[in-house]
């Protein structure tokens, strides 16, 4: 009779576990309740119960039961990690556990572009709502002084490209990879330049590289454009770019250059001083860096857009002079 009590007791157990193990199997590949792809924060220090509670909080889950079990069996499987987590439409509570316990945390990007300035990067860095402000209250030159760059004016420095990362990097850290990662682009590309240019170190390159890109956004045209101002820095000319003329006018520059903008003298008037400016003028792309440091071989010494998102070379003044009424003419017909 004892042995009966004690089989039909086991079979009970074994009954009771293979349920326990089933309905914790289902509830673990059931898809959590989401009516759209979400995202979660796990706090540091929280535990599987942590979790448990938020996702009834969230009502993902209907109750912390089968998770918190699941943590007491599998206490090893359980380690959840801190971090902002991107959770899909239709994701288990299974899948979600291995991607907290693998630390799987969602990568934020934020793109820097070519041809904006130093303050634009600030400005997109300060808006991302996942990027921990730090410097917001810190000068321009404070900026560039945390991030080693030996310049009051940290213009040209950060490299333009799209940078991932985790929710609660600092500013500080992205401008820290751009600016890493600018020194290793220019430093590269001075590496591999071509013989006899009219520059002594990768910063004066890395000056007229930001002339380039503002000048242009047609890459096949950079290495021309570039070739015309070696052309004019050999020869001792002025460069006579109106984007540098821009830049030292400051908040000064409502959308057009006067007579008495180019006549005024600021360090970054390039029709009034000789030689390059004192800083770059923008972030600058690959194709504008390689373009200065391999210019095409041309004996242009101007230049005038075309209407048509290209330039219009000449060898002379006379040429250039005649290209500009070309451009006026355009210009005039088609504003009538």
């Amino acid at each position: 009779m004892l042995k009966k009590l004690i089989l039909i007791t086991l079979l009970i157990l074994i009954a009771s576990l293979g349920t326990i193990t089933y309905q914790l199997d289902k509830a673990l590949n059931q898809p959590l309740a989401m009516s759209e792809s979400s995202f979660i924060h796990i706090k540091s220090g929280s535990s599987i119960g942590t979790l448990a509670t938020l996702l009834v909080q969230k009502k993902w889950i209907s109750t912390p039961l089968w998770l918190k079990g699941y943590g007491r069996i599998f206490p090893e499987k359980a380690k959840i990690k801190a971090g902002m987590y991107s959770v899909a439409k239709g994701t288990t509570l299974a899948q979600l556990l291995m991607q907290l316990v693998n630390g799987k945390e969602h990568q934020f990007s934020v793109t820097l572009i070519e041809g904006t300035r130093f303050k634009d990067a600030l400005a997109i860095l300060a808006m991302h709502p996942y990027i921990k402000q730090t410097i917001h209250s810190d000068s321009v030159s404070q900026i560039a002084t945390k991030l080693g760059i030996d310049t009051e004016n940290p213009e040209g420095w950060l490299f333009p490209d799209t940078y991932a990362f985790t929710a609660g990097t600092t500013d500080i850290t992205i401008l820290k990879r751009a600016y890493n990662n600018m020194e290793v682009q220019l430093n590269n590309a001075w590496q591999n330049r071509a013989d006899n240019l009219p520059y002594k170190t990768p910063y004066q390159a890395l000056i007229m590289a930001s002339i380039i890109e503002k000048e242009t956004s047609y890459i096949a045209e950079q290495p021309i454009i570039s070739s015309v101002f070696m052309n004019r820095l050999n020869k001792r000319m002025r460069l006579q770019t109106d984007p540098t003329v821009i830049y030292g006018l400051g908040e000064r520059y409502q959308g057009d250059i006067t007579s008495a903008h180019l006549r005024e003298k600021t360090a970054y008037n390039t029709y009034r001083i000789n030689g390059l400016p004192p800083t770059p003028i923008a972030m600058v792309g690959l194709s504008a860096i390689k373009a200065t440091l391999n210019p095409a071989t041309t004996d242009y010494f101007y230049f005038v857009s075309g209407g048509n998102g290209k330039h219009v070379f000449s060898k002379t003044l006379s040429e250039h002079n005649r290209a500009v009424r070309d451009y006026l003419k355009q210009q005039k017909l088609m504003n009538k």
